[in-house]
């Protein structure tokens, strides 16, 4: 399991993209264990991503978006970063 960011937990940017997640899996109807298992990554990594607590990393976005019908650039769009 990852570990949060310390240095970086709570940044306003990841906080945005961490709700932008959110809204987006929330408007798909679907769980964060369902979009882990689509973007291949852990659950717990996911719920700390939606809180704003992982800094996470461009392959990381780029699965993560795409597991919701995205492209990167949209979903940082959408979280105004």
């Amino acid at each position: 399991m990852a570990k949060p960011s310390p240095s970086h937990a709570g940044n306003p940017a990841l906080t945005a993209l961490g709700a932008a997640i959110r809204e987006r899996r929330a408007k798909l109807g679907i769980s964060q264990e369902d979009l882990a298992f689509k973007a291949e990554l852990d659950r717990s990594y996911i719920g700390g991503i939606e809180r704003g607590a992982h800094n996470l990393s461009l392959i990381n976005l780029c699965r993560i978006a795409q597991s919701l019908d995205l492209s990167a650039s949209k979903l940082l769009a959408i979280a105004s970063i």
